[in-house]
């Protein structure tokens, strides 16, 4: 499986802008800056879509890791934070609650420690990973 995205750039770092579009097209041209990245300006940034990646691929893994204990959550709601220091996302840090009927705690803390270990974004990020979880 292969995925794209194109990132288009004009002008300088700090006065110019540019437009992220994906295979998909859910984004397409969407505006990002240096504003949007370093201050608060309209658009998105890269920091923004690696947390959406990986708050996106970790809940996907970790329902597949449930269903392998043959359990079905009924909702999984992910916040991923990630931090940019020193020109490099240096953590990765995932809040996940469940709401998973049938699971212990002790089965969905090993779950969402399996998927945060596991998933494509958590092995391909250099990152400092951590998660915390709440089955409700």
């Amino acid at each position: 499986m292969k995925r794209q995205a194109t990132a288009v750039w004009n002008g300088s770092g700090k006065e110019g802008d540019g437009y992220l579009t994906t295979q998909s097209t859910v984004l397409n041209n969407t505006q990002y800056s240096y504003n949007s990245r370093f201050a608060e300006g309209i658009g998105t940034n890269p920091e923004e879509l690696v947390a959406a990646a990986h708050a996106g691929c970790f809940t996907m893994k970790l329902s597949f890791v449930l269903g392998g204990l043959g359990l079905t959550p009924e909702s999984l709601e992910t916040n991923c934070t990630v931090t940019l220091e020193d020109g490099k996302i240096a953590t990765s840090h995932l809040v996940v609650k469940g709401k998973v009927p049938g699971a212990t705690a002790e089965q969905f803390q090993e779950a969402v420690k399996d998927a945060e270990e596991n998933c494509p974004i958590s092995k391909s990020l250099t990152a400092a990973i951590s998660s915390s979880a709440e089955l409700v």
